[in-house]
């Protein structure tokens, strides 16, 4: 099947682009990356590559070298551009996150936001995570005026992860690890209908893995899935895979 994977130019995690990419691209599918103006290569944040701070809080070593696969696919290195994207083409939409500067780039734009509503009225397969889950929060249906989100359960990046990030590290890197003055979990939950849709999740910093999931944790709603950080990134994919064989 056809997938649209969307980017900012830079800054966007490292995991939660390059496990879904090469786990879905190994099953069969096709990945169509797409950023603002296309043509040119995205990067990611370079932190997660060599470890946020003291060499720690980056990516796991598996998910690092599926991403030095990932910047040698022709796929990659050669995106659409979201202006010219015809959302009819593809057959599910996965929006990664990322919490650095760049990323304002991707979650606020509105003509990605145009598109996702587009792709959301198709009904067809949509995964989000981390950060990712604020592009739907701030894509509106047209039909109701209302989020994507309005009426569906999910997940994001927790507060808690979110606060403890920025407090265990703004002494050496100043907001890196706040996006928005408001927390990601605050804006999705701000954009649903009722409280009971949101799901924290388990309050553990242990990560899942390609052959244990007991750690990780996802949200499905009918045709959406979501989760809330890196560590849940195999089980993420894993799940919309399944929704887009059904």
């Amino acid at each position: 099947m056809k997938l649209l994977l969307p980017l900012p130019d830079r800054d966007f995690d490292t995991t939660e682009v390059a496990v879904p990419w090469r786990l879905l691209t190994d099953r069969g599918h096709t990945v169509t990356f797409a950023t603002e103006e296309g043509g040119s290569a995205p990067e990611c944040d370079p932190r997660l590559l060599t470890g946020v701070l003291f060499g720690r809080l980056g990516a796991e070593p598996q998910a690092r070298a599926f991403y030095g696969e990932l910047v040698d696919a022709p796929e990659f290195r050669r995106p659409v551009s979201w202006r010219t994207l015809d959302v009819g083409e593809y057959d599910g939409l996965i929006l990664p996150g990322g919490h650095a500067p760049g990323m304002r780039q991707y979650l606020g734009s509105a003509v990605l936001q145009e598109k996702v509503a587009g792709f959301w009225a198709l009904g067809r397969p949509v995964g989000a995570i981390c950060h990712g889950v604020l592009v739907l929060a701030r894509t509106v249906d047209p039909a109701t005026g209302r989020s994507v989100l309005s009426d569906r359960r999910t997940t994001c990046l927790p507060k808690g992860m979110e606060r403890a990030a920025y407090y265990a590290t703004a002494w050496r890197l100043g907001r890196y690890y706040r996006t928005y003055p408001a927390y990601v979990e605050d804006e999705v939950r701000g954009a649903l209908a009722a409280p009971e849709q949101f799901e924290r999740g388990p309050r553990s910093l242990a990560r899942g893995t390609a052959t244990d999931h007991s750690e990780a944790f996802v949200v499905e709603n009918g045709n959406y899935v979501s989760a809330r950080w890196p560590g849940d990134a195999y089980l993420f994919t894993e799940r919309f895979d399944a929704l887009l064989t059904l």
